[in-house]
């Protein structure tokens, strides 16, 4: 594709334009949701002087857990007295989710006049229009508002891979890989070697480099050795520990002991302490501990109703499957019911077999999207496994939960899963 489009389907917004008319302008001028590559953001970039960000930055990568493990370092930070900005994605009910400063969601018209400024800046008189993915754009809001209100410390979640995505425009500070599971294979590779080498690809010469992914391909380690990045490694340089209802970290310069357990998974929190203790090693273990322990994020794992108990949860492929099915053994012997709906892009077959020994009956649902995977095909799915269980299907959510509400009991579990575009369209049904 060109960098440059000449022809843009439509006018920018209005001075008087909604953060929604924003929205609806940015999906349509950018013909594909994904583009990877660096060259044309960076050019925005630097007009907007954006590059050189006067917080502390830290870049965090992963097939899974980055949203968690950034919530954790946001809480504990928050906890010690820093003031903390964080870009993530994607949002579940509000755009605004995705730019948070001090763990509050910026303003309508904090984003509104993000985009006006990115806006100008791609489409200056003497230059071709810059085309800009709606990701980019959202990726260029962030760093915008941060550089205005110049948090302690900014906080960059990936969107896709890490070598070739918008957020690596910016030299972290530090850089995190969570996990490594095959995950987007036509952007990343079929392999967890590519993929740990595009994920890899955030690290920084010279700069600390913090790795939670405990079976790391070689890639990543030759990579970060060829630019001589400085690598802090789970089950090498930290460890952790469960102890029953607390639990335990040992870094190469501190040992924590008797932690409360968070509520996010015990492994993201320990990469967590990890960029705490080796960044800010001044920070007490009270402030570690309190930060942890209250960490919260929307939709992993969350309990939405009490009776009977609903859980929802974003996990949408096989490494984090198979952590929400030893999540929910917990609530085993009662019954579980899953309502389920995917994507087409992802390996459902596979998610499906991961959960099939812990759910007791499932409840399909077509996802109001183009990328969806019809119910239909994900109750055929089901149907290879043996033994046989019970599914039925839907073609939406509403009707998926009126179905299951109609045949529950208040001893029964329910979790919902499988896309953000799942729980963010159950959400709006409570």
């Amino acid at each position: 594709m060109s960098s440059v489009s000449d022809n843009q389907p439509c006018s920018a917004p209005t001075d008087s334009a909604s953060l929604s008319q924003w929205l609806d302008y940015l999906l349509s001028i950018h013909p594909t949701e994904i583009e990877m590559g660096l060259t044309r953001v960076t050019e925005v970039a630097k007009r907007l002087n954006v590059l050189s960000p006067q917080s502390k930055v830290i870049t965090v990568a992963g097939t899974n857990g980055k949203g968690t493990t950034c919530a954790m370092i946001e809480s504990v930070l928050m906890q010690a007295g820093f003031t903390v900005g964080v870009y993530s994605s994607p949002h579940l009910l509000k755009f605004n989710e995705r730019v948070r400063i001090n763990q509050q969601d910026v303003s309508d018209s904090a984003l509104i006049a993000a985009f006006n400024a990115i806006e100008t800046a791609r489409t200056l008189p003497d230059s071709a229009t810059i085309s800009l993915s709606f990701f980019e754009y959202a990726t260029l809001a962030g760093l915008y508002l941060f550089n205005i209100e110049k948090p302690d410390v900014v906080l960059l979640e990936v969107g896709l891979g890490g070598r070739l995505d918008a957020t690596n425009i910016i030299d972290a500070d530090v850089s995190v890989i969570t996990s490594i599971d095959i995950d987007h294979q036509e952007y990343l590779g079929d392999t967890r070697e590519l993929v740990g080498l595009e994920k890899a690809g955030v690290f920084r010469p010279e700069c600390l480099a913090i790795i939670g992914e405990p079976d790391l391909p070689h890639t990543v380690l030759d990579y970060a050795a060829e630019i001589n990045a400085n690598v802090y490694r789970v089950n090498h340089d930290f460890n952790y520990h469960l102890n029953g209802d607390t639990w335990q970290y040992i870094g190469a310069n501190c040992v924590f002991h008797k932690l409360l357990l968070p509520k996010l998974p015990l492994a993201n929190a320990a990469t967590a302490v990890a960029v705490i203790e080796q960044t800010w090693p001044s920070i007490s273990p009270k402030d570690i501990m309190t930060g942890i322990a209250r960490a919260s994020l929307a939709g992993r794992l969350e309990q939405v109703q009490d009776s009977p108990k609903v859980l929802v949860d974003v996990a949408h492929n096989p490494h984090a499957a198979k952590y929400l099915a030893s999540q929910l053994q917990q609530y085993k012997p009662a019954r579980i019911i899953a309502l389920c709906g995917m994507l087409k892009d992802k390996d459902a077959a596979a998610v499906l077999s991961e959960l099939k020994g812990v759910i007791d009956e499932w409840y399909f649902t077509d996802l109001p999207v183009e990328r969806g995977l019809e119910a239909t095909a994900l109750a055929g799915m089901l149907a290879q496994h043996e033994p046989p269980q019970k599914s039925s299907h839907f073609s939406s959510i509403n009707q998926a939960w009126q179905s299951l509400n109609a045949n529950i009991t208040t001893d029964d579990v329910v979790i919902v899963f499988g896309s953000f575009y799942t729980v963010a369209g159950f959400s709006e049904l409570l």
